[in-house]
């Protein structure tokens, strides 16, 4: 921690006990911190009477020990400016303390049902989240109205401290839930009241706490395959068996869900848009899928993390809105819709949960930060989150069309499935013998970034291929892609 008067050495400890003298254990102290990276070059110390009194020793005391360090070079000092640490000890690779290195060797004994879980972690390699051809998962941030965000923001951050600073509702900034069920009405046909709207940060953390709240170890879960990656990670830490059922043209195999497991407790599927295959659930199968929930007094996750950006035809009802017996928990999330550093989503609980809900979140969280939270409100109740969601659907369908326009070349090779929502999609290769993993490398190191169908599938499927991101991509960027994943088939 740094102030005007230098940095705060409050971690160095002064052991009167010990027969070493007093300057020893300062000097010491100081020169492990400037050697473990805790100071930088040209970084400056506190003045000696200051650090005298902040470590309770005498000022001649820290002289003994700041003149040392002088001395040996790791210290600077400027008359009537101060003393700083030498620039010698610029770009030193920092020296790890020997205890840091002790504590990596003895490994904490974890849980069983942690130690359980990390090993059926999917692996959830960090791809670079940067607009370029093909990220997932990144909305067009060039496209977002930041002069009105920045307008928004000034006036919340101007205004009151408590209401800013303070520690919020934890159930959500109660403007922020009105808006949010008002909009659910208005575009995706849900009618749900502002109690049962639950603000959290993410959607990972909606699908944490609705696997907390409903599932006990070993309770099975049906889960699409190939599925979300972070909200099959989130259930296998709660403990939960995750069923793979497969999706079809039509999405979700219900029948197969049934034969595999037909005592399921929770369904997580992506209706409007698949994550990954890019499927739309039909009517009948959503029909189907809440037929079984109810005969197996079971609750359905039903993650809507891009279906604000349909452009195709009129969209099928949400399960949400289509739900008559309480069986559906909707999640939606803002880091699609608006950006993902806002860390914000939601989820709208069945009216016999919201009880219990908010007593889990009275109980065991804070809440999200509030000021976010207000700005969002004011963004959607001034209209411009109804402005931006169409502006993006004609954003997202043009680019959709340059994509297949310039998959032409490709096409001997891959088959780019179409999409009518969001900003991503899969190419699904027509030699069965390539394999994903020496193509996406091969692509990776062309400056494209690639991720597998199979990264996403919990057993096996026939279909190999990648997930294709068009949204935050420029229209060269697309066209040079294209040109790229070409040549890598040569």
């Amino acid at each position: 921690m740094k102030t005007k008067a230098g940095a705060i050495l409050s971690a160095i400890r002064i052991d009167r006990s010990l027969d070493r003298k007093i300057s020893v254990q300062l000097y010491m102290g100081l020169r492990d911190i400037i050697l473990s990276g805790g100071l930088k070059g040209g970084e400056r110390l506190p003045a000696t009477r200051t650090l005298a009194s902040e470590l309770g020793v005498s000022r001649t005391t820290a002289l003994d020990a700041v003149s040392r360090l002088i001395s040996e070079g790791m210290l600077e000092s400027h008359i009537g400016a101060g003393t700083f640490v030498s620039h010698t000890m610029t770009g030193r690779t920092p020296v790890k303390p020997k205890a840091a290195a002790i504590d990596a060797e003895r490994l904490p004994r974890l849980s069983p049902l942690t130690v359980r879980a990390r090993a059926k972690f999917a692996e959830r390699r960090r791809l670079p989240h940067k607009s370029q051809a093909f990220v997932t998962a990144l909305p067009a941030l060039h496209a977002f109205p930041m002069a009105q965000w920045a307008r928004l923001s000034a006036r919340h951050l101007r205004s009151d401290r408590d209401a800013v600073m303070g520690y919020g509702n934890p159930y959500g900034l109660p403007r922020l839930r009105a808006a949010i069920a008002t909009h659910l009405n208005a575009t995706r046909g849900i009618q749900c009241d502002p109690e049962q709207v639950f603000i959290v940060g993410g959607a990972q953390q909606a699908f944490s706490l609705i696997g907390g709240m409903l599932l006990d170890r070993g309770e099975k879960v049906w889960f699409e395959n190939p599925g979300a990656i972070g909200a099959r990670n989130a259930f296998i830490s709660c403990g939960a068996e995750l069923v793979a059922v497969p999706v079809d043209e039509e999405g979700i195999v219900v029948e197969e869900g049934l034969a595999k497991a037909p005592d399921f407790r929770l369904a997580f599927v992506t209706p409007s848009h698949q994550q990954p295959l890019s499927k739309v659930l039909s009517l009948s199968r959503r029909l189907a899928l809440l037929d079984a929930a109810d005969q197996a007094d079971a609750f359905i996750v039903e993650d809507d993390y891009d279906g604000d950006f349909y452009f195709g035809d009129q969209p099928l009802p949400t399960l949400k809105s289509i739900d008559t017996n309480g069986r559906v928990i909707y999640v939606g999330t803002f880091s699609k819709t608006l950006f993902p550093s806002l860390r914000l989503g939601f989820l709208v609980a069945p009216a016999s949960m919201v009880e219990a809900m908010s007593t889990i979140f009275s109980a065991a969280l804070s809440g999200v930060p509030t000021w976010p939270q207000a700005i969002v409100a004011d963004f959607i109740d001034e209209g411009h989150f109804a402005t931006h969601i169409r502006t993006m659907r004609q954003h997202y369908k043009q680019r959709h069309e340059i994509l297949h326009a310039h998959a032409r070349q490709i096409e001997p090779h891959m088959h780019i499935q179409r999409a009518s929502a969001g900003f991503h999609t899969v190419g699904y290769f027509k030699d069965p013998a390539r394999e994903e993993a020496e193509f996406i490398d091969a692509a990776t190191r062309a400056g494209l970034t690639l991720s597998g169908i199979g990264r996403y599938c919990l057993t096996p499927i026939d279909k190999k291929g990648v997930v294709i991101g068009y949204g935050a991509a420029s229209e060269s960027e697309i066209k040079q892609g294209m040109d790229v994943m070409a040549q890598l088939f040569v």
